[in-house]
């Protein structure tokens, strides 16, 4: 008898919910006739659901059925003592354009939050889903002054934004944050989801949200405030204003400098160094922690390696002594150890002391990772020396120790990259093609944009001696000989002019002029792409990288954002569609997506 019952419940049951199911796709594809006799149905069987009860409503208002809506509302309010049925009632009465009943019906609303306040959230509520915003103010506003404890500013704040109230949407929010800490970063996302920032300082939303900071960090010393400013000039890109705050609240506050850290690594990324710097060097004289001033350290020699001239070598190669000295050579600084033989092998041409200060450093009680990290710079050094083979035995040591591994697949990556340094092709293209599915990303897109430099390029002359030469040229590159690299990729211009590799040739010494902040040759070169290979894979490189120039290094802000507009009108699919668009609306003055 017990399991009949059961059986009998879920039968009802489940045939509820397929009829909500069809009442819902009635309404979805506006046959609202059938839609109200099934919400009819469902609200017979279950008279007190408010879904059923607003779309029985919505069924007669879509049908302009609004006499029947009124008729259906007012045996409803006398049955049930909802507050939110009067504002039903008064938008029925405004969708028959009887203003006067809709808005008398409104006031009676909102006067039921003086009998009781918590009738603010439905009527409010309502309101909202009417586009009432005004008397949904009103309510939440009116509910506040009663109950003090009721906190609607995040509720006012959306409502202020959709009515393009920007003052009171930003103070809305942080009336609402500073009494709920743990929503800061929702509100961080809301803001900036719905565009009310971007990335100009100077733009009217960010100087207002700027100045209501200000003025609240000066009337009360909370540390919201200087997180939220940190917050917005990070926004702005301008990190030496943000560091500016994190150290006023690592100051009062100092528990960790993990913030402080990930504004230097913003700073390095988007290259402002100098920034970077003095962040890191704020860390070093600042942390007791041993890892975090090795890390700072070995960011801070990062960014004075790629400053320095040859002139300044040694001095930084004392720099590392001196740090060994402090903090010994052992895994903890094992980052350190395999920058410094980096830097002896390819900066001071010390390869013989390189290999040898990291075969020692192999024999410290490294872990399995942790030697590939050794074995994957040893490697780097014998590509160096273009002693190729040795270099591949380490690779393929990694691969075989390392199996389905991140750096097992960078060492894939590696053994092709090899293979195509010494002119063996098919080999490389092998490799790259199992590393298409690599699970890193960017392996992946490395992987692939070799491959089709590799495939475009082996067929047009059975010698391939143009691929030969720029993949010589790219050696010369990793070797940090830019200018033979440069020189080699004149003569593949020169000589092979009809080749499907001046493309692809112009792209890379483009981006070896930009790396000796030769502006003006590396422009020429993207607009040699712009102008004759407008159907090529590199087209949206070169607008992305010459609006990048544009913008960054030659002031001309009108045209970077025509060449971003070109990205976001006729290249979709880029992978610099995002920041393109992003890029584009803030040149443009946007503040409101």
């Amino acid at each position: 008898m017990r399991f009949v019952l059961i059986l009998l419940v879920f039968i009802s049951t489940n045939s509820f919910a397929q009829d909500d199911i069809l009442a819902k796709e009635y309404f979805k594809n506006g046959d609202f006739e059938k839609a109200l006799i099934a919400y009819k149905k469902l609200y017979a069987k279950s008279p007190s659901n408010i879904n059923h009860i607003t779309q029985v409503l919505s069924a007669h208002q879509q049908l302009e059925q609004y006499d029947e809506a009124e008729i259906f509302l007012l045996k409803l309010m006398k049955r049930i003592k909802y507050p939110a049925f009067i504002v039903e009632l008064g938008y029925n009465f405004q969708l028959k354009g009887d203003t006067e009943n809709a808005n008398l019906n409104y006031q009676k609303a909102i006067a039921t939050i003086d009998e009781n306040a918590n009738n603010a959230f439905s009527v409010a509520r309502s309101f909202q889903n009417h586009s009432l915003l005004n008397e949904a103010v009103i309510s939440y506003e009116k509910a506040m002054v009663l109950n003090p404890n009721f906190n609607f500013n995040l509720q006012l704040a959306q409502i202020h934004g959709e009515q393009g109230n920007i003052e009171k949407m930003f103070n809305s929010y942080l009336d609402f944050a500073s009494s709920n800490p743990i929503s800061i970063n929702n509100i961080k996302r809301a803001i900036t989801i719905n565009g009310f920032i971007n990335e100009d300082g100077s733009s009217e939303n960010n100087t207002l949200l700027r100045k209501l900071l200000i003025k609240r960090a000066q009337q009360d010393p909370n540390l919201l405030y200087n997180n939220m400013l940190s917050w917005l000039f990070i926004q702005q890109k301008d990190f030496k204003k943000a560091f500016i705050q994190e150290k006023a609240i690592f100051n009062r506050k100092p528990e960790s400098l993990s913030k402080i850290e990930d504004l230097a690594v913003m700073a390095s990324n988007e290259n402002q160094n100098e920034v970077a710097k003095e962040i890191y060097t704020f860390i070093i004289n600042t942390s007791q922690d041993i890892d975090t001033l090795i890390n700072a350290h070995y960011n801070l020699l990062q960014l004075d390696i790629k400053a320095s001239s040859e002139a300044n070598y040694n001095a930084i190669a004392n720099r590392y002594l001196g740090l060994f000295k402090t903090f010994g050579t052992f895994s903890q600084t094992l980052n350190l150890q395999i920058s410094y033989a980096h830097f002896l092998a390819f900066y001071l041409n010390k390869i013989d002391d390189a290999t040898a200060f990291l075969e020692k450093t192999l024999e410290l009680p490294l872990t399995k990772l942790q030697k590939a990290e050794v074995k994957i710079e040893l490697g780097d050094i014998l590509v160096l020396q273009e002693q190729f083979n040795k270099a591949l035995i380490y690779y393929t040591q990694i691969q075989r120790n390392l199996k389905n591994s991140t750096i097992s697949q960078e060492a894939r990556f590696k053994v092709a990259k090899t293979s195509y340094y010494k002119g063996d092709f098919k080999w490389a293209e092998s490799q790259l093609k199992i590393l298409k599915a690599s699970t890193s990303q960017l392996i992946a897109n490395d992987a692939l944009d070799l491959k089709l430099l590799i495939s475009d390029n082996k067929y047009e002359d059975s010698l391939q001696t143009a691929l030969k030469l720029y993949a010589k040229a790219d050696l010369l590159a990793f070797q940090n000989r830019n200018e033979e690299a440069i020189n080699l990729l004149n003569k593949v211009l020169k000589e092979h002019k009809t080749e499907p590799i001046i493309a692809q040739a112009l792209f890379k010494q483009a981006q070896l002029y930009n790396d000796k902040y030769e502006f003006e040759k590396a422009k020429t070169n993207y607009e040699l792409i712009i102008a004759n290979y407008k159907d090529g894979i590199l087209i949206d490189d070169a607008y992305y990288n010459l609006a990048e120039i544009y913008k960054n290094n030659l002031y001309q802000p009108d045209k970077a954002k025509a060449l971003y507009e070109l990205i976001i009108f006729n290249h979709a699919d880029s992978i610099y569609f995002v920041e393109a668009r992003k890029k584009y609306r803030t040149l443009r003055g946007d503040s409101i997506k």
